[in-house]
């Protein structure tokens, strides 16, 4: 195999952490969006649980996506 066959395979497979980040988003706020209609009163003190959830998992999202630049461009 190719050396820059294996950049692009592995470039491929780090980008599915950028899938997984794009459910893991979806999957928090739908969850909040549910608890929100079931309970309106708690929404509020819920909000900052939502936003450091969001920012974690889109960190995680943009770290993959930054693996798959270095290793199409970098190495």
């Amino acid at each position: 195999m190719e050396a820059e066959a294996a950049k692009f395979i592995g470039a491929g497979i780090a980008c599915i952490g950028m899938g997984g980040a794009a459910i893991g988003v979806a999957n928090i706020f739908g969850n909040f969006l549910s608890s929100a209609i079931r309970n309106p009163a708690a929404a509020p003190g819920q909000f900052t649980n939502l936003i450091f959830g969001f920012a974690v998992t889109e960190a995680l999202g943009i770290f993959s996506f930054l693996i798959a630049l270095l290793l199409l461009f970098a190495v």
